[in-house]
């Protein structure tokens, strides 16, 4: 899956030996993967909850009103009292503003102007994101990027912390009753909060030792990386979902102790894939080694296909766009298996450490968007003959 929308992702590409490359022995079953007849190609897929289409869908129980109403009050620390009218009075801003803002963040707009949804807090959020635009701190241009940034990222841990507390609910056997869900609350919400707002500091500083430096560019030179599950749609069909859950832990947590040990950031993980930058080219590279060969190492861990461009990136709310991006997502298109290809630049750059990559040129390829695509091809250096 690629991070714009025209990626393409084919199990088909290879990557060709340049006439002065020196061969490799080829592993079995490594080269071009056939694409199963009924599967749909990766750019095409919607992600991967439809894996499961062959699981027949089932209607989730209502939970109790009453104690939705009891559950809810005690999260926000309060019961809803007030309607979009109420914050709209209290607040000052228009009511086409409110609406906006509450959509930025991921929550589906009232059925009515009187529906009681809102408690004082949300009216404190509304004057303080006001206070942050009126202060210059945030340009009223890029507010509701920033809503709606931070909307996905919560929701994501939110449904994680959900499901983290169901499932420790189920296995336990606690009744879904407010006396024995309320004392968990009380205990995990506050240690919660604190550790998030402990992560979130520490990213604080990191990335104020970075990008405050760089304020006033458009765009950044940096090292935009994919790793690529081979061949995810075919083996997800022969897993249950647990296995599939245990695939994708592995995955994830692999991939993030490589890129963190070596210094490079992760932008997102989209189902099958993950996006990474890095600020040197060298760290680029050993991340990228790392990656491709983990399955060598660990079985279990998925064979995964890299790809990497060095150039100008343009950093947007914890995203990045741009033609550098493009290209790496083109390059994971067509690398084989266990392989990484790079752009020229990258190339160059690694060129000079003979003692830590082998850098070769492999084939000119016409991919979506670019006709003549430079390849090269990156790979551990060769073992050292002994005498």
């Amino acid at each position: 899956m690629s991070n714009d929308p025209g990626g393409e992702r084919s199990d088909e590409g290879s990557e060709a030996q340049h006439p002065d490359e020196e061969p490799d022995t080829q592993r079995p079953g490594e080269g071009s993967e056939a694409q199963h007849p009924d599967e749909e190609p990766d750019a095409q897929r919607p992600g991967k909850d439809a894996e499961f289409g062959e699981v027949p869908p089932e209607t989730a129980p209502a939970l109790d009103p009453e104690l939705f109403a009891a559950l809810e009050a005690t999260l926000l620390g309060q019961a809803p009292h007030l309607s979009r009218l109420d914050v709209i009075a209290q607040t000052g801003v228009t009511p086409e503003r409110a609406r906006d803002l509450w959509l930025s963040l991921g929550f589906p707009s009232p059925a009515s102007d009187d529906e009681v949804l809102f408690t004082d807090e949300d009216v404190e959020a509304v004057r303080l994101l006001g206070d942050l635009v009126d202060g210059g701190i945030v340009d009223p241009r890029t507010e509701f990027a920033l809503t709606r940034s931070m909307g996905r990222s919560f929701s994501r841990l939110a449904e994680w912390e959900i499901a983290e507390v169901a499932a420790m609910l189920v296995q336990h056997q606690i009744p879904l009753d407010m006396a024995e869900i309320e004392p968990i609350i009380a205990r995990t919400l506050p240690t919660l909060t604190s550790l998030q707002e402990y992560v979130w500091r520490r990213h604080l500083a990191n990335a104020a030792g970075r990008l405050l430096l760089n304020a006033d560019a458009d765009a950044v030179v940096q090292t935009v990386g994919f790793a690529d599950i081979v061949g995810y749609t075919r083996r997800t069909r022969s897993l249950s979902a647990e296995e599939l859950a245990d695939m994708v832990e592995r995955f994830e947590s692999t991939v993030n102790t490589v890129i963190s040990d070596h210094g490079g950031r992760i932008i997102k993980t989209i189902g099958d894939e993950v996006l990474f930058v890095v600020d040197d080219q060298v760290a680029a590279g050993h991340i990228a080694l790392a990656l491709a060969g983990a399955h060598k190492a660990d079985e279990e861990f998925p064979e995964v296909r890299v790809g990497m461009a060095h150039g100008r990136v343009l950093a947007r709310l914890g995203d990045v766009f741009g033609e550098t991006v493009n290209i790496a997502s083109r390059l994971t298109s067509i690398a084989r298996p266990g392989r990484v290809l790079a752009n020229r630049e990258l190339a160059e750059a690694l060129k000079e450490r003979e003692s830590e990559f082998r850098v070769r040129r492999a084939r000119t390829t016409p991919v979506k968007g670019y006709s003549r695509l430079e390849t090269w091809a990156i790979k551990e250096p060769k073992a050292a003959r002994t005498p």
